[in-house]
């Protein structure tokens, strides 16, 4: 059944009106295109590995319209514990919309119920909206197919899509027994995101939807979890879009570079195309959030020059482009070049960047082949792949990076979901499914309650979930909607700001040097910690996979986070000696 009857018109919205940015120039600044590579390589053939990264803006800016599309098991699995915890988490949903944003509620069980149209969420439809949630009952059997075929349909209808970003969350605790193979559901580039619930849903075919969608993620929620936590990630994207059908091209040029493998162009499992004669790949990455970022590794084998001058080469280009508020903006040109020279004593050593990448690339396809060897009930040497993935972060990057200390400590979790058969068949399997995922869309996704792994968030997805955990503990205090605008990272704030006071103005000079004081104990207490963590990674070098090790890495892991809070509140304190801001 096809629906179009969305709403169309937009009300009236009582918040400050900002520019309209109607300048091509100033949109391309929402996007950043950032490489590495090695400035320097000799003229002798050999292999190059280039690093882009599209990186969101995460300056203040205009957001995408969201249209969301919630479809909700609500079969006789989900009575009790289970529809509670679907319902508390959509009425932190509903209230964090704002009046820009639409949203449809489709439920399934042995049939599929589309609760509402898609609507502005205003006032009055919050009441309306808040009504249909309490009123959700469990019970029959799982058509998921029958759930996402109306979901989609509803996407389909759609007349009112200029501008507007569109996406599904799809929500199920147990496996399909009626209606057919939800996997059969065609999903066009609607970015589907799926959410596991509890140790009997079927990871396998919530991952399957997922993958087939573009971008989106399957998210495993552990049964002593909340839904409103990993609900709170993913709304904390969706309503910071900042681009939209975003794509990346990049063309060797003949004669420069060859390809050094098939896929020559890694983009994770993001689609691609490419040219007829093979020179150019177009990756396509669908939204991208504000502070996100996308890489991609480009695998070059540079000719043999060792006949020429030192001369400058252009071994590729990349260009990007993608559509905001129903404009279509596409990037300058930009050439990747290496210096060819006689003798390049560095050119072996990759930039920390590209490094970096290709390690957790590497880490990726560990936990990809771990998954293989337990899926074949071959535990211990499932185990013993995540034991070299350990060793190849822990002697290939920088042990004070707060990310390296999350990978290690996701592969700690592996480890003990590998212990036993049993235990991988029920929690395992869906941790792996969800962590592959994430890396390989490089977007956030919900690891059953997995504490201390929180990879490819943004400043805006903390923010929203510490209102998630305020709102589990207290419903009636509800979260501030989400603004209009993307705000600037430290203007997100958990409530209304306090009314200003007058203050007596203090000369700047001295102003500045009552604040030094304050920033020169921030960096002693930085030294210190890092000199700590530092003693604790020189301990957990020495042991082996035990519970001493894992006390270790928790602890270590507990110093990097306090690491990075000074860090950060060094720099704010830093521009407040500057300029007082």
């Amino acid at each position: 059944m096809a629906y179009n009857d969305d709403e169309q018109t937009a009300p009236t919205s009582t918040e400050p009106a900002r520019p309209t940015v109607g300048i091509t120039g100033q949109l391309v600044k929402q996007v950043r295109l950032n490489k590495y590579h090695n400035d320097v390589a000799s003229l002798a053939p050999h292999d190059q590995e280039v690093l882009l990264e599209l990186r969101g803006s995460s300056s203040s800016t205009d957001r995408a319209g969201l249209d969301l599309v919630a479809v909700i098991d609500v079969s006789g699995s989900m009575d009790g514990d289970g529809i509670d915890k679907a319902k508390t988490a959509l009425q932190f949903v509903i209230r964090k919309l704002s009046d820009l944003d639409r949203l449809c509620i489709v439920t399934f069980s042995t049939d599929a119920t589309r609760l509402c149209p898609l609507r502005f969420v205003t006032a009055a439809a919050q009441a309306e909206l808040k009504a249909l949630v309490d009123g959700l009952r469990a019970y029959g059997i799982t058509n998921m197919k029958g759930g996402l075929v109306t979901g989609m349909s509803v996407v389909d209808g759609r007349r009112l899509t200029a501008g507007r970003a569109v996406s599904v969350m799809l929500m199920s605790d147990g496996y399909q027994n009626h209606g057919g193979d939800a996997r059969d559901v065609q999903l066009k580039n609607v970015p589907v995101y799926t959410f596991g619930f509890g140790a009997s849903h079927d990871s396998n075919l919530l991952e399957a939807i997922a993958r087939k969608s573009l971008g989106g993620t399957f998210n495993y929620v552990a049964d002593s979890a909340n839904l409103t936590g990993p609900f709170s990630q993913l709304l904390g994207g969706l309503l910071t879009i900042i681009a939209q059908d975003l794509e990346l091209t990049v063309t060797r040029f003949q004669g420069e570079a060859t390809i050094k493998r098939v896929v020559w162009v890694d983009a994770g499992t993001y689609p691609q195309t490419t040219a007829g004669d093979g020179s150019s790949v177009t990756v396509s990455f669908g939204t991208l959030y504000s502070a996100e970022a996308r890489r991609v590794i480009v695998y070059l084998a540079l000719a043999d020059k060792t006949a020429s001058p030192p001369y400058d080469a252009n071994v590729c280009l990349a260009q990007y482009r993608f559509t905001f508020q129903a404009q279509q903006v596409t990037s300058n040109p930009d050439l990747i070049t290496i210096k060819r020279r006689r003798s390049a004593p560095d050119a072996a050593r990759k930039p920390r960047p590209v490094e970096s990448e290709l390690a957790r690339r590497q880490h990726a396809d560990m936990i990809r082949a771990a998954r293989d060897m337990a899926e074949a009930n071959n535990m211990e040497d499932a185990r013993n792949k995540l034991e070299e993935a350990r060793k190849a972060l822990e002697e290939n990057l920088d042990q004070a990076n707060p990310t390296v200390a999350m990978l290690l400590e996701e592969l700690r979790q592996l480890r003990g979901f590998m212990e036993r058969q049993d235990l991988y068949n029920r929690e395992g399997r869906p941790y792996v499914a969800s962590s592959l995922a994430s890396h390989d869309r490089q977007r956030v996704a919900t690891r059953g309650q997995a504490d201390g792994v929180r990879l490819y968030t943004t400043p805006h997805m903390d923010t929203y979930l510490k209102q998630a955990e305020q709102f589990e503990k207290n419903p009636d205090e509800a979260p501030p909607p989400a603004t209009k605008h993307v705000p600037e990272p430290d203007q997100v704030v958990d409530q209304e700001p306090p009314p200003e006071a007058d203050v007596p103005e203090v000369p700047r000079d001295v102003a500045a040097g009552d604040r030094r004081t304050p920033s020169a104990a921030l960096r002693v207490a930085t030294a210190v910690l890092s000199l700590a963590a530092f003693v604790l990674m020189a301990s957990v070098r020495t042991s082996g996979w035990d519970s001493d090790r894992y006390a270790l890495y928790e602890q270590y892991y507990r110093l990097m986070r306090m690491i990075t809070c000074l860090l950060r509140l060094n720099t704010c304190m830093h521009d407040y000696i500057v300029d007082g801001s």
